[in-house]
């Protein structure tokens, strides 16, 4: 059935530009705008060449994991949207604008590194491991794409949770540490690096209003927080387990990288973001607006 219009809320109450969501769209709309097209892979072309097997097969692997993904929430994202659109969160929305686009530039980012600097990378798709295909091709479509048929705080929660807390705030940030620290640190392709701290700065947004959304409802209902923490438990124990399918194909591991210093990342960055959701089940949602405006307002990004 058609739906229609009896209101428009900016020309009735306005915008609450002092809402967690809207001062995120102000980053987004000032920090959001770079173009991969812009960066230039010159050096990347020459470092490439003078890698070792292992170090290429390495970095192509983390490659493969971030190209695919970044299609996957390319690709998964709509619902979310919808569902906020069809509440009338306005402000909401209008944030979440930003992370359709800011998604399809990774994945144009990503592929761009691979067309510039490796040139002729293959099939990719070798590295999804069977628990890789769980998260993106199983766990993450049907968690999103649920909300179509029940957009219930239950479901959003799951979606957010898989989104913007697992993928997101685990094991895409473990990602950026690792490309760090096999990159940067030897002062190696300085394209790829600007790129993902571009990058990683995008999906710092993201995540933000990942925690505000989870905390939001958790905060509504303070029953929702066991829907919140089964969630992140149980896509915790996959999660690991792709960090460590990575390292089991290597002996030595290149770089010098260790497997327990990048499951310790993963590990911290899970219970950040826990601790902060646990926090909404003592607030009202006024509480939990002004503590997180506060948190936004210290990030940089």
């Amino acid at each position: 059935m058609l739906s229609h219009h009896t209101s428009f809320a900016t020309t009735t109450r306005g915008l609450r530009r002092e809402s967690p969501p809207m001062r995120l769209f102000e980053k987004a709309k000032k920090f959001g705008i770079w173009n991969p097209s812009d960066i230039d892979f010159t050096q990347d072309k020459a470092d490439w060449q003078k890698l070792t097997t292992d170090e290429k097969e390495v970095i192509l692997h983390l490659t493969a994991l971030f190209q695919a993904g970044e299609e996957a929430v390319t690709l998964d994202l709509l619902p979310l949207i919808m569902t906020i659109a069809k509440e009338g969160r306005i402000e909401e929305e209008m944030f979440l604008t930003t992370f359709l686009w800011e998604e399809a530039k990774h994945t144009d980012f990503f592929r761009r590194f691979l067309d510039d600097v490796v040139q002729t990378p293959g099939d990719l798709s070798r590295f999804h491991t069977d628990t890789y295909k769980m998260l993106f091709y199983d766990a993450l479509p049907s968690a999103l794409s649920r909300l179509t048929v029940d957009s219930s705080p239950a479901a959003q929660i799951q979606a957010s949770v898989t989104y913007n807390m697992i993928v997101e705030g685990v094991l895409a940030e473990t990602g950026y540490h690792a490309y760090f620290t096999m990159l940067k640190n030897n002062n190696l392709m300085p394209g790829q690096c600007e790129g993902i701290r571009l990058l990683k700065q995008d999906e710092s947004r993201h995540i933000a209003y990942g925690v505000f959304l989870i905390s939001r409802l958790v905060a509504e209902n303070h029953a929702l927080w066991d829907t919140a923490e089964n969630t992140m438990n149980t896509l915790l124990l996959p999660t690991i387990g792709i960090i460590n399918e990575v390292f089991a194909l290597y002996d030595p591991v290149p770089f010098g990288l260790k497997v327990e210093d990048f499951i310790n990342y993963a590990t911290m960055q899970f219970s950040k973001r826990l601790e902060r959701i646990q926090k909404a089940r003592t607030m009202s949602p006024d509480q939990l607006e002004r503590a997180t405006q506060d948190v936004i307002d210290r990030d940089d990004a």
